[in-house]
């Protein structure tokens, strides 16, 4: 380091951390660094998706909840406008909920694969310390989009759009886009509109709500703020 360099400004420069190197008092300490730091991420991702499952978990009760009011309504006053006012209104409430639980798991989803890629840098570190670890690990030391689909599979290959379909948010999308394409067919009904437009109807409303919520995760994961240092090799 020249004389007159602020030594803060040097440990934070990316064109200089890359080349920096720990002096030999450090060295001892690294690994203990390091693994305070991995599972400080483990227990993030943890406490995370245990808060994400718990809302999860509320919203289905609640939709579960209205379906059992309704079932009870209907056998009490038949499919006459008490029982329609009524399903529309918690079907839009179902929605809403549903809707602020999709942004909440949206939210999470990017947290966790920040938080896997914050990981997988670790493991990075961890094979630098000591090479002859590397034949043992099983996930990615990659911290790319590669490397954190890489870490999900467990170390097997799987396409991201396969890995989309397969998540949490994708299943509560679902979930959402019936209670949509059901609250649009439930309106069009209040209007006496035919069969064949009230069909249509809810199908254009759950196909919308689908459009719209994959292009919100679409941005979400697009603004992911943790960029690669230690990307897959080609």
């Amino acid at each position: 380091m020249s004389a007159g360099t602020d030594p803060v400004t040097q440990a934070t420069d990316p064109e200089t951390v890359g080349a920096a190197r720990p002096s030999p008092t450090t060295s001892s300490a690294l690994p203990v660094f390091l693994s305070t730091e991995h599972w400080s991420l483990l227990g993030t991702r943890s406490m995370t998706w245990s808060e994400v499952m718990n809302r999860i978990t509320i919203h289905l009760t609640v939709v579960s909840a209205l379906l059992v009011v309704l079932v009870l309504t209907v056998q009490k006053t038949g499919f006459g406008t008490p029982f329609r006012v009524m399903a529309i209104g918690f079907a839009g409430v179902a929605l809403v909920m549903g809707t602020l639980t999709a942004i909440r798991v949206n939210m999470a989803s990017q947290e966790d694969a920040c938080l896997v890629a914050a990981m997988n840098r670790l493991r990075h570190a961890y094979v630098d310390l000591a090479p002859e670890i590397e034949p043992y690990l099983t996930v990615s030391t990659h911290d790319d989009d590669q490397g954190v689909v890489m870490t999900y599979a467990v170390g097997q290959g799987r396409s991201v759009p396969l890995h989309v379909m397969g998540s949490t948010s994708f299943f509560l999308m679902t979930v959402n886009a019936i209670v949509a394409g059901t609250l649009g067919a439930l309106v069009a009904s209040a209007v006496d509109a035919s069969t064949a437009v009230v069909g249509v109807v809810g199908v254009l409303a759950g196909v919308v709500y689908v459009a719209g919520e994959l292009s919100v995760g679409r941005r979400v994961f697009k603004g992911k703020p943790l960029h690669p240092r230690f990307p897959t090799p080609d």
